[in-house]
């Protein structure tokens, strides 16, 4: 499972951008209503960088900012006691965002990550062999960071993307389509209407652009 404690399974920057462009889309063509997918990537956020954002809409989110100089995620689990917001004033739990990289730290002072609202966060260079995070105290919380229950999708795996949309959207999916957009190719009409009947790829050339899905 992977958490800021179980590092080694978490996709390399390139396939951890082609995975979450695929989650991107795959709630995108399930779900058209953009409010409500966990799920939304924005290739273009400005020249230097691409964004990938999950929402729970129960307070609990985590973001992917992809650079030139590498990537870095910040998650913030609303339960978790390390949540900043059981203090006064604000105050990141220790450790956590102290070591990142000051050639990413840069990009996560803009004030749309909300860098104050943090319980993890993991980070890898270009020039980085595996992906670090700070050196934290856990407090005794089963929850911890929040990082084990919210990175869950990360695995790579298109089955676990199944479990997660049959329950959220109450739907059955085709394991097949999935596992096309997982695997970066081409989509086309079928695959649309194999995730939505009342959709075709014609819907999708906006979404496409905005996610940077290359098939």
């Amino acid at each position: 499972m992977i958490s800021t404690r179980h590092l080694s399974t978490l996709p390399d920057i390139a396939a951890l951008t082609k995975l979450t462009q695929s989650l991107a889309l795959l709630d995108a063509i399930i779900c058209p209503e953009w409010e409500y997918r966990y799920y939304s990537f924005d290739a273009h956020w400005t020249n230097n960088l691409s964004v990938f954002f999950m929402r729970n809409g129960s307070g609990d989110e985590f973001i992917i900012l992809f650079a030139k100089e590498g990537a870095v995620i910040k998650g913030f689990a609303h339960e978790s006691a390390m949540s900043p917001y059981r203090h006064s004033p604000l105050q990141v739990w220790a450790g956590v965002i102290d070591e990142i990289p000051k050639v990413l730290r840069t990009y996560l002072l803009d004030p749309a990550f909300e860098l104050s609202a943090t319980t993890f966060c993991i980070w890898r260079t270009v020039s980085d062999t595996k992906w670090k995070c700070g050196n934290v105290m856990f407090p005794d919380d089963p929850l911890g960071d929040g990082s084990a229950m919210l990175l869950t999708m990360l695995d790579g795996d298109p089955t676990t993307y199944q479990t997660y949309a049959q329950e959220y959207y109450e739907k059955t999916f085709e394991l097949s389509a999935i596992k096309h957009i997982y695997h970066h190719l081409l989509l086309t009409d079928e695959v649309v209407k194999d995730l939505n009947s009342e959709l075709t790829l014609s819907d999708f050339n906006k979404e496409l652009q905005t996610i940077g899905y290359i098939g």
